[in-house]
């Protein structure tokens, strides 16, 4: 039995609840750091509290997307799990403002992005229950409009309560501005509706039904299964995890031991400690699947290892394409500030600064001492650069506010007016990175609609490849821009290449899957959304502080290099389902 296709309305039903989503990741990337510092954090903290929010993705979609797949009642199989996620993430985004201390911010960063995450991963599963294959791209197109156009008016929702509606966008020391309140007030209600928009409108087909349209389109492209029926025993599968379990610990271990050995940043231990957590799963899943158990860890793992090839495929093309866009999430405003605007100081200033390091040096009672050991580290750097024959060097934000925050510092009114010049400099293009966001996510949300157009004339692989192509362009030319204008138009690129991330890899991927798994790959695929996350935040800032000579801009070329790997590796991907295999 063929799948109906669905209309317009109906796909713009079943797709809008991802309005409320991205409204509350939205908010959340655009203020969980501001929220962290108002409440007392270090600006060197922030890295290792935001991982809270990729790890919990880690661990949450699989889980959700295994119990989706084997939830069936009267209010459906993905519904349910839309409710209970848009009731906690409303509800954490009504919280989280107005955390009296930062242990229970970082702890409403977990619970909101935890339920976020309960909320999204049916949905990816639900464009593929709900859609025939000539209609997925068009789905998951459709998902990528609203991510846009929540992404747009979410990140500016701050900004317009203060500048719009009068409410302040200040606060006492310690407390969150009454304009970042409200808009995750807001927020938490259009995450709510939306979601409930799309269990009212929308009907899920039952387990049977789902079955009977599975079967006529392998019948339809010739496949008999679409993943490989297992060829080592329970007892054998759950050798092999206990034979690489050991293996990925002692990994683990060795690097941490190298990281501290060699006295490097410590956010590599992101990485290391991971690597050795994963093993230390496998061993876990391998000791309950030789005791007979079958929970839904042991089945993840086993899925996992048992992917189809066009998700290996696929997950390669994910994994370089989310590191860049991790890159660009990170660098964008130090590599923009630093790089266009005028944020340099000449060899005199850098002398003059230098000057005040043995006295401040004394001072070890002040409070902010912690902070003045990364300043000094800063300024020495700076030193060698002028040593080194360089005219000039590129001042960080960290030592200009220190600097003009700490007033009993004597430096010269020219060194002192270049700091405040270097601190509006920053502002401004900082603020101007804001904006060129906005313009990308405003982009992805008008494109969305034209992917279907290019996959109809050529297919999803060549469409996603060239959106790649266009994104890396758009992040490249960014070190080739000296008017700030300039960046808006880098960044239709990479609209493009976000608006097509979003779409064209689930649309591939949901032909690929078995039905009845349909949940608990999806879930499984954002691991390669997530280990690049983390192997961003782990790598970034040592090879930007090492191999990069602290230049942020290369951060951004090294994200445009790995797009453009990433479209060559798409055509490598056998789209099982493309619509133009179908049989006749």
């Amino acid at each position: 039995m063929k799948k109906p296709q669905l209309s317009f309305w109906q796909i713009w039903n079943m797709s809008f609840g991802f309005l409320g989503i991205q409204f509350g990741f939205a908010l959340q990337n655009a203020n969980v750091s501001r929220i962290f510092e108002t409440l007392g954090a270090e600006v060197s903290q922030i890295p290792i509290l935001w991982i809270a929010a990729p790890v919990t993705g880690l661990i949450v979609q699989p889980i959700v997307g295994y119990l989706s797949d084997n939830t069936w009642n009267s209010f459906g199989r993905r519904r349910p799990f839309f409710l209970i996620g848009a009731i906690l993430a409303s509800a954490a985004l009504f919280i989280m403002p107005n955390s009296p201390y930062l242990w229970i911010a970082a702890g409403m960063l977990w619970i909101l992005d935890a339920s976020i995450n309960i909320t999204m991963e049916p949905f990816r599963a639900f464009v593929g229950d709900m859609l025939p294959s000539e209609q997925r791209t068009r789905g998951f197109a459709m998902q990528s409009f609203f991510i846009g156009i929540a992404a747009f008016i979410g990140s500016f929702l701050p900004w317009m309560m203060t500048n719009w509606f009068g409410i302040s966008n200040t606060a006492p020391e310690g407390m969150i501005p009454d304009s970042v309140k409200f808009s995750f007030y807001f927020g938490g209600v259009i995450f709510f509706l939306a979601v409930m928009w799309t269990i009212i409108k929308t009907k899920e087909y039952s387990p049977e039904e789902l079955e009977a349209f599975e079967a006529y389109e392998n019948e339809q492209h010739g496949i008999d299964e679409k993943i490989e029926a297992p060829e080592e025993s329970a007892e054998e599968r759950a050798a092999t995890k206990l034979r690489h379990g050991p293996l990925i610990m002692a990994l683990g271990a060795l690097l941490s031991a190298a990281v501290y050995s060699q006295g490097w940043a410590q956010e590599l231990y992101i990485l290391t400690i991971g690597v050795a957590a994963i093993g230390l799963v496998l061993v876990a899943t391998g000791l309950w699947q030789r005791s007979g158990s079958r929970n839904g860890m042991v089945v993840v793992f086993d899925d996992l290892y048992l992917m189809p090839k066009t998700m290996k495929q696929l997950a390669v093309v994910q994994f370089f394409s989310w590191f860049a866009l991790f890159a660009m999430w990170i660098y964008t405003t130090s590599a923009v500030t630093s790089h266009i605007y005028d944020m340099r100081l000449d060899a005199t200033e850098v002398a003059d600064l230098t000057a005040t390091l043995p006295g401040l040096s004394a001072q070890t009672d002040a409070d902010w001492f912690s902070r003045f050991e990364r300043v000094q580290r800063d300024i020495d750097s700076y030193r060698a650069q002028i040593e080194a024959g360089l005219p000039t060097v590129v001042a960080s934000m960290r030592v200009v506010n220190f600097y003009l925050e700490e007033g009993r510092v004597e430096l010269s009114e020219g060194t002192r007016n270049s700091l405040q010049r270097i601190e509006r400099e920053y502002n401004a293009g900082a603020d101007w990175v804001g904006v060129a966001f906005g313009i990308y996510n405003g982009f992805a949300a008008l494109v969305a609609f034209l992917l279907p157009v290019i996959a109809g004339y050529t297919n999803r692989k060549t469409t996603h490849a060239l959106a790649l192509v266009g994104g890396a362009a758009g992040l490249i030319s960014i070190y080739f821009i000296s008017n700030p204008m300039m960046i808006l138009v880098s960044m239709i690129g990479v609209g493009l290449a976000w608006a097509s991330i979003l779409s064209m890899p689930y649309a591939i991927l949901a032909g690929s899957l078995p039905a009845s798994k349909m949940g608990t790959y999806m879930g499984i695929f954002n691991f390669f959304i997530v280990l690049p996350q983390i192997l961003a935040a782990s790598i970034l800032g040592f090879l930007v502080g090492t191999v990069f000579g602290g230049e942020a801009i290369y951060a951004l070329v090294l994200g445009g290099a790995t797009w453009i790997l990433a479209a060559g590796l798409t055509f490598l991907v056998d789209d099982v389902d493309d619509p133009d295999k179908v049989k006749a």
